[in-house]
Formats: C-alpha cells, structure tokens, sequence
C-alpha cells in the first residue's frame, strides 16, 4: 500500500508521563550507542527516529505497543537492540520481520539502512495501523506492512526471503517453523533472543533438521551503557522445507517440533 508523503515536523522536544526528553539530547544518546556498535547516522535519520518514538509513546496511550516508556529506555532496549543485526543485511535483499509487534527490529533497520526491501507481519490489525502511520510520517521507503497470522504468511510465501527475522516471538522451535519456510536455500534467519537460551538450543535440534536448517553461529551481546546481554541466533537455510510447513495456524504452539 502507498501512501501520500508529507513533510515531518519534528518537535523540539516529546513528554509523556512527566518524562521530557529534547531533541538534541535524544540525538546525543542515540549517537553515542550507535556508534559503539559501529553505526553512524546522518541528521535526517536521526529525526526519524525521534519521530518514531514520539508515535509510539503516543499510540501506546490508546493500544499496548510496548511496556517500555521511558525515553532513554526505548533507544536502548527498541532501536539500538533492533540495530545491533543491521550488519547481516546488505542491498537488494529481501527481509520479513515476522510478529513485528510496533515494528522491532524492522524500522530501525529501514531507518538504518533502506537499499533492502522490507516486509513487516502482524496478527493483530490495530498494530499494523500503527505501523502504517509511522512508514508514512516517516516517509519511509522499500517498506510494507501485511496483516496476517505468519502461519497463513508462510504459506504463501514459501522460500521467497533472503532474511526472515523477530525479535521476542516465541521459543526457538517454535521460532523456526515461522521462519525456515519463508527463506530461501541459502539465506538466513535471524532469531533475537535475551541471555538465556541453552534450553531453545536443546529443544530445536530436531526442527532444524525437519525444517532444513543449521546453526550457523550464536553471538552474545551487551547492549552498549548496560549489562542486558542478547543472543543473535543465526540459522543457515541448508535446505528445502517440506511443503507441509508452516502447518495450519496454531499448530507450531499446540504441537511443537521437539
């Protein structure tokens, strides 16, 4: 879906809750963890972000977006999080951020980095409203957003993604079911999880190999400024998933591959 551009008008500075942050202070912070993760912004960037966190501190008002309100919260634990991946991303790709949620990781990676084609699924239609408002504010580009539960995604959309990635879905078996189907022999899935995943790994031994997937490699992270450590999960498309997954919606959560 198109829609109409419009000029962004950034304020000066966003308050909600009795917390007030300018935009000249967010800048500063956001800058600063960027580049300790190796990234750097120019200034229009920089007022997308802003704007965004504005739009979800506001819809959050009226629907559950996020639990994370506060403004030095969200840069950390929303849009350097969602940045910490934009390294496996390159020109021309296509990516699908599956349960998107209000759009982690997925904007921040287009605001980052837009020469990919992004697709952003959600079940729930209020969220996909929202983010649908935030691409045309933003003026983002190479973006779109689906309406749909990822099991009916799946499968229409078999083996047509050189990324498929989320962020906080579900458990890694689980996980893979949503994700292996949707990427091409070859490509990879992006499975961002928190510190504690010994357990997933065990667990997923059997759907990798169902779904045609290897572990390529696990990368532990902190998040810059901070002891919150994160795990980037990345699964290799060794080959082709049986054309029986994704199964019907549902079924990966009241039967899981173990």
């Amino acid at each position: 879906m198109k829609y109409k551009k419009k000029s962004i008008s950034v304020p000066n500075k966003y308050i909600i809750g009795g917390k007030e942050m300018e935009i000249g202070e967010f800048s500063s912070i956001l800058r600063e963890k960027l580049n300790k993760i190796d990234i750097e912004l120019k200034d229009k960037k920089v007022e997308k972000f802003y704007e965004y966190m504005n739009l979800l501190l506001e819809w959050n008002k009226k629907i559950n977006l996020t639990a994370i309100t506060e403004p030095n919260e969200v840069i950390l634990k929303h849009f350097i999080d969602s940045a910490t991946i934009a390294k496996y991303i390159e020109n021309d790709m296509r990516v699908v951020d599956v349960g998107t949620g209000a759009g982690f990781p997925g904007i921040p990676l287009n605001i980052t980095y837009n020469k990919a084609n992004y697709i952003l699924v959600d079940s729930l239609n209020k969220r996909i409203n929202f983010l649908n408002e935030v691409i045309n504010n933003l003026q983002l580009e190479n973006i779109n957003t689906v309406h749909s539960r990822i099991e009916d995604f799946g499968k229409n959309n078999k083996e047509k993604f050189d990324i498929a990635m989320s962020r906080a879905v579900a458990s890694l078996n689980i996980l893979l079911e949503y994700l292996l189907p949707l990427v091409k022999v070859g490509g990879i899935c992006i499975c961002m999880k928190g510190s504690n995943i010994k357990e997933e790994i065990e667990n997923s031994n059997k759907a990798l190999k169902v779904l045609g997937g290897k572990i390529e490699k696990i990368e532990e992270i902190t998040l810059p400024d901070s002891d919150i450590v994160r795990n980037i999960i990345i699964v290799r498309k060794i080959n082709n998933t049986p054309n029986k997954y994704p199964r019907k919606a549902g079924m990966p959560t009241k039967e899981p591959i173990i």
